[in-house]
């Protein structure tokens, strides 16, 4: 199996020069953490294979990840060149996220010939400022009722990734300060004063910051209010007690106005509510405004006026439905007599609301539907109206007939009128009713007719369509132009100015903004003219009855506002001491663009660094393309020339094509790149005034597998089948071994060596298998069938019977461990009938004394042993 695989890898080695291969992985990049999009993380090539076969469009790609991720794609340079760039898609948090990124980039040509390598991607760290969690980044309300203890009020708290991770304290501080609140070193606001509502302060705003060890900061609003709470006593401001009023006062008239304050609402409406506590059926009051109203009729002449003519009222006032704080006056209503049952109406003001285009003779109002006279025998209960009077009435209204009591319309009420727009479009018509009988008493009537206007002309703007232009460099709140709309209908409504349709870009859904009261169009961003030149707007006019559109045209004007951008944007480069001059640096070249400039307006320039004028570029303008060539030689050895390590600050300008009394005036970008460039000295060169740094290169290989090596996992999947067989069988053979050597436990029942009355004529064998647990019996114990003793041992139960004849040989209880197991042999010192007697007593430990016949009785020695009933033990024959 080894020499297979070994195989494979010559293949894969000898045919390496041939195969689709992607050069510079794998390898290791870093990006760091919050990285914007299109950020650079690494650049590689693909050597496409001996075929020549271009790479498949999409390729290479990202197959996989560890972890997963969509952070990174693959884009194309130019050619056989691609570099690795973060998309955006997610956020790259060293704090929170992944550090490392495994990237598993794969490529396949048309052909279909493939390669895998692994990108390694890390992130690093980068010092972030702190920030309020949650909620309070938009600001935080706080809320102290008056007359409250100073103390503890809010414990902020902010969050840093780089200080909070080290347990490094960050610092609160509360601006403005103020002598009523303090912040502690651990961000506690305390109250340091009572504050009183009515008066003091009723609110304050603080801005409250954090900063980090390094010196970033955020900031929060702070809104402190205090709230009030009910602490005074309402008080009443009417000082009038007693009124005097008339009888026959119609439900509803107001007879007198009780006011009162509350000290805890001063300065606010006040939310005071009133009521009468005494009980009466005359007056009623209103509980908001405290105006009390006659409930019923007031008749003088009788009931229980005709005896007292005074009714007492306690009014209570009160701060809240329930609870809180009240306050009780007395009042006296005192109710006169006069002449009753005149002429009266239901009601004596109306309001009338009339169309502008009214036709004249319409009738407006006949007040006979709502006079009337409560005496009952003419000619006091007739009544007739005066002619009517009134500002603005003449000319307009007439009664028709005279006295009739009906109002008709005789003039015109066009509300754009200018002798009616003069009259406010408002008329009042006074008249009264009275009675054709003395007294002659007389009732005012109040009409008040109001003009309603309709509707006639339509919502037009000033002009069918508007153009304006504006600058791609102009800021926000830019002022753009303005639209005017207008509607010859009176009462003038409010107009209101929208967007209704366009101005949207890729990062905004509109970048214009309408002010809704005066049109004016402004900027709510940049716009930028690489994006959209032109926006085409819908702006909308709207009234309280009208709605009209129309077309706004923004040009954008183009400026030079991009700045080159080259790749790579920074480099590191390695060069010998000797290098000639004029030679391409590592063949390093830059590769500019600009959206909005040309490739030859490009002009290319070394700022800080370039000691000596040792590097140049050419060309060095006029090209968006550019090598780093090396200008003049290296001097060590004279002194001239005392570092080793460049860090090269590379300009690119496009005023190339402006002439120098243009560029003063013009707008001009400026791109940089930055290279570090390491003067490598020659082996024998000993430089004395600088040490040369020392360059380490760490090479990563790694066995990556290729999919199409369909072999390598067959061959292994094989192997390792033919492994688990071979142990399966070695375990087999194992447990087969351990089954024949290993001894078997004895079976607890055993039948007798000899049976009863079977004699061989062959060679006789005598078996004694003797098993001892313990051999001291440290109890004893009689049968209770046959009398007889027996001993046993406590612990393992074995148990003897106590008999003289039977008792064990000095030898055998002084070697217990020996087994009689072989032929002829003999116990040292012993006799055929000391080996009888050792059988039988053998057999007889064995049976136990709870042994018991076929006849299921418990059986005696004899019985339990035959050789003790027949008294002939087996002999022992030698061996021939």
């Amino acid at each position: 199996m080894q020499a297979a695989i070994l195989s494979l890898l010559l293949l894969g080695a000898l045919s390496e020069g041939q195969a689709l291969h992607l050069i510079h992985l794998p390898a290791t990049g870093n990006v760091a953490e919050n990285s914007p999009p299109e950020t650079s993380v690494h650049k590689f090539s693909v050597k496409l294979s001996a075929s020549l076969s271009p790479v498949m469009p999409g390729f290479p790609l990202i197959i996989n990840s560890s972890p997963l991720t969509e952070a990174f794609r693959v884009n194309w340079l130019s050619g056989t060149d691609f570099e690795v760039v973060t998309t955006g898609k997610e956020q790259l948090d060293f704090e929170t996220g992944p550090h490392i990124f495994d990237l598993q980039i794969y490529v396949k040509d048309d052909v279909g010939v493939t390669d895998l390598q692994i990108l390694t991607v890390q992130v690093t760290d980068v010092n972030e400022p702190p920030e309020f969690q949650g909620n309070l980044a938009k600001g935080l309300d706080l809320s102290i009722v008056e007359g409250a203890n100073p103390g503890f009020l809010y414990q902020f708290e902010a969050f840093d990734p780089e200080d909070t991770r080290q347990n490094i304290p960050l610092s609160y501080f509360l601006i403005p300060s103020s002598e009523n609140f303090t912040m502690s070193n651990n961000a506690t606001l305390f109250s340091t004063t009572e504050f009183d509502f009515e008066a003091g302060h009723r609110s304050y705003h603080f801005v409250v910051e954090v900063r980090d060890s390094q010196g970033l900061k955020a900031s929060t609003a702070l809104r402190i209010n205090i709230v009030n709470i009910n602490d005074e006593v309402p008080r009443f401001t009417s000082p009038r007690r007693v009124y005097r009023i008339p009888e026959e006062l119609g439900p509803g008239t107001i007879v007198a106005n009780i006011t009162a304050e509350d000290p805890d609402d001063k300065g606010f409406t006040s939310f005071l509510l009133y009521s009468i506590t005494t009980v009466n059926s005359y007056f009623m009051i209103n509980q908001l405004t405290g105006t009390i109203h006659v409930a019923r009729r007031l008749n003088r002449d009788a009931g229980e006026l005709r005896q007292n003519p005074a009714i007492s009222l306690e009014v209570l006032v009160r701060d809240r439905p329930f609870g809180g704080q009240e306050n009780r006056k007395q009042i006296t209503f005192i109710v006169e007599d006069i002449n009753d049952n005149p002429s009266t109406c239901t009601k004596f003001t109306f309001s009338i609301m009339v169309p502008e285009r009214a036709a004249k003779g319409t009738l407006l109002l006949d007040l006979n539907k709502f006079c009337f006279d409560d005496d009952s025998e003419a000619p006091n209960n007739q009544f007739n109206f005066t002619t009517p009077s009134g500002v603005g009435s003449s000319g307009r209204f007439l009664q028709d007939p005279a006295g009739s009591g009906k109002i008709v319309l005789i003039g015109d009420l066009d509300y754009e009128n200018p002798s009616n727009l003069a009259a406010g479009n408002k008329y009042t018509v006074i008249i009264q009713v009275q009675d054709v009988a003395p007294p002659y008493y007389k009732n005012n009537i109040y009409i008040y007719i109001l003009t309603s206007p309709e509707n006639e002309f339509p919502l037009v703007f000033d002009s069918p369509s508007y153009v304006f232009a504006v600058s791609e460099l102009s800021p926000a709140r830019t002022r753009i132009g303005q639209v005017h709309a207008t509607d010859k209908d009176l009462p003038q409504g409010d107009i209101v100015y929208s967007i209704s349709t366009g101005g949207a870009s890729l990062q905004y859904p509109n970048i214009f903004w309408i002010n809704p009261q005066t049109g004016e169009l402004q900027l709510v961003t940049k716009a930028d003219y690489e994006t959209s030149p032109v926006h085409i707007l819908r702006v909308q006019a709207t009234n309280s009855e009208d709605s009209s559109s129309v077309t706004v045209t923004v040009n954008i004007l183009e400026e030079n506002d991009e700045k080159p951008i080259c790749t790579p944007n920074s480099y590191f480069l390695a060069i010998p001491v000797d290098l000639k001059v004029g030679t391409n640096i590592q063949n390093f070249k830059l590769t500019c663009t600009d959206l909005d400039s040309s490739p030859r307006s490009f002009r290319y320039s070394i700022g800080p660094g370039n000691i000596n004028r040792h590097f140049t570029f050419s060309p060095n303008a006029g090209s968006n393309v550019t090598s780093l060539l090396l200008a003049t030689r290296f001097d060590y050895v004279s002194g001239l020339d005392k570092i080793w390590n460049y860090k090269l600050l590379v300009y690119i300008t496009d005023d190339n094509l402006l002439s120098g009394r243009k560029r003063a005036g013009a707008l001009v970008e400026t791109g940089t790149v930055t290279l570090s460039i390491s003067v490598i000295p020659r082996p024998t060169t000993v430089v004395t005034t600088t040490p040369r740094p020392r360059v380490t290169y760490q090479i990563l290989r790694k066995n990556v597998y290729s999919p199409s090596a369909w072999y390598v996992p067959f061959v292994i999947t094989l192997g390792s089948v033919l492994l688990l067989g071979l142990l399966v069988s070695l375990i087999v053979l194992l447990a087969k071994a351990i089954y024949r050597h290993c001894p078997r436990k004895t079976g607890k029942h055993r039948t007798s060596l000899v049976k009863k009355g079977e004699m061989k004529d062959a060679k006789r064998e005598l078996v004694v298998e003797t098993i001892q647990m313990n051999t001291v019996f440290d109890g004893e114990a009689k049968d209770p069938v046959t009398g007889a003793i027996y001993e046993f041992n406590s612990k393992s139960g074995a148990r003897r019977w106590k008999d003289p004849l039977t008792q064990m040989p000095k030898w055998k209880e002084s070697r217990p461990q020996e087994a009689v197991t072989g032929e002829g042999t003999k116990p040292p010192g012993g006799s055929d009938k000391e080996r009888d007697g050792l059988s039988s007593k053998a057999q007889a430990e064995d049976a136990g004394p709870g042994s018991r016949n076929q006849d299921g009785r418990p059986s005696t020695p004899k019985e339990r042993n035959p050789a003790l009933k027949s008294q002939v033990s087996p002999k022992l024959h030698p061996e021939k």
